[in-house]
């Protein structure tokens, strides 16, 4: 096969993954604005694409972390490597779109390029030194910082707009807290312009990855203008269709989230993939958004953990990485058979996109339903009136207990 076909096939493949990128991660900036009121769903959606459109002009940084750092020099795998890695991750990407869980797009790519690259050249081909350094301590430590950043913001917001209700009924005076609405139209911005410049960069590497693999580009130090304008929109039109999905199964305990908690979420959540996005580390914005939004909802006073369900969560977060791996590797092994195989994988690839979105056409979800996404983090905090609640019902049920002895 002509291999500037397959180039051509990898770049249009890596811009789709990038289109879903954006739909499946919109509700990262767009659900604690939605869920606290404000925001509009659709304003939400809208901003969201436009802000990350403009990050993605920000830096390069993460690019080069993939197109330099994560294969080995001197190991030269060719587009069909990359092609088999892209695979991995869209179809699970599509998968956990399609049953509503907020997994990592950014994981998927990775473990669909590190599966693909394993079957190839074995484990000599990938430079994990910088994996650890790039994507695993990152992924470990950028959710516990921004849920920490998230807590005391919280604590801080309620501190010093604190009035009792003795207070409140002798000066006529609230509490002000529904104003923190107002900065979450900007905050909600800043994390769609962080997004921006960690997720959008991660298909630029993609690109510039099999533009070097195949000899058109001299090295991966550079990321050609055309590719990151590439990108950018591909994102940004991603994000534009909404990720609905996602973002109505996470609404529901997102509800609990008033807007000092949102506002706190939100600022600790941009200011972490910024400051990350500039040192080249490349994260899960899902895993930070939601370590924000735990932060956030242990941060007002009475919350409490749901062990269970996090733990849940937390499996949910390391399962990606391996899972999307071993799709890659099985598409890796189908290309490796030549022209006929490398054209197999296309056409299954295809017919599993068309058959996911004919399924999803079966339960459409818009903006006339959307209730929000991060919901699997946000349920591992009870607020204080779910603790109330289940405190009332557990002494409700012990005085029946007691009364049925009698």
């Amino acid at each position: 096969m002509d291999p500037i076909l397959i180039v051509g096939l990898v770049v249009a493949l890596a811009l789709f993954f990038d289109f879903t990128n954006g739909f499946h991660d919109t509700a990262n900036s767009s659900a604690t604005a939605i869920a606290t009121g404000a925001l509009k769903p659709r304003t939400a959606v809208i901003i969201a694409a436009l802000m990350n459109l403009a990050g993605a002009f920000l830096s390069t940084a993460v690019a080069k972390t993939i197109s330099v750092s994560l294969i080995n020099e001197g190991v030269n795998l060719g587009a069909e490597m990359v092609f088999a890695g892209l695979t991995g991750a869209i179809l699970w990407n599509l998968t956990t779109w399609l049953l509503g869980l907020p997994s990592s797009s950014s994981h998927a790519l990775f473990g669909g390029l590190i599966g693909a690259a394993l079957a190839y050249a074995g484990v000599a081909a990938i430079n994990f030194p910088k994996v650890l350094e790039k994507v695993i301590f990152p992924a470990l430590f950028a959710p516990l910082v921004a849920g920490i950043a998230a807590f005391l913001a919280t604590r801080l917001a309620y501190l010093i707009t604190a009035r009792s209700q003795a207070q409140r009924k002798k000066t006529g005076i609230g509490t002000g807290r529904a104003n923190f609405k107002i900065g979450q139209v900007f905050s909600s911005s800043l994390v769609a312009l962080s997004h921006g410049t960690n997720d959008a960069q991660k298909t630029m590497g993609v690109i510039t990855l099999v533009l070097v693999a195949s000899g058109i580009q001299s090295d991966g130090n550079h990321v050609e203008w055309w590719v990151i304008i590439a990108a950018a929109s591909a994102i940004a039109l991603g994000t534009y269709s909404g990720g609905w999905r996602i973002i109505k199964t996470m609404g529901s305990g997102l509800a609990e989230i008033k807007p000092p908690q949102g506002l706190s979420a939100e600022v600790a959540t941009g200011v972490t993939i910024l400051a990350s996005s500039n040192l080249g580390f490349a994260l899960s914005t899902t895993q930070v958004a939601s370590g924000s939004v735990m932060g956030a909802g242990l941060g007002r006073k009475g919350g409490a953990v749901r062990w269970s369900k996090a733990g849940q969560v937390l499996a949910g977060w390391f399962f990606t990485l391996p899972a999307a791996g071993a799709v890659g590797a099985l598409s890796a092994f189908l290309t490796m058979s030549g022209p006929y195989g490398l054209l197999i994988d296309a056409i299954v690839t295809v017919g599993a996109i068309l058959a996911i979105f004919q399924v999803s056409r079966r339960n459409r979800i818009g903006h006339h339903n959307v209730l929000s996404e991060v919901e699997g983090a946000s349920e591992v905090v009870a607020s204080p009136r779910q603790v109330r609640a289940a405190q009332a019902k557990a002494a409700r049920a012990a005085k029946a207990a007691k009364k049925g002895k009698k």
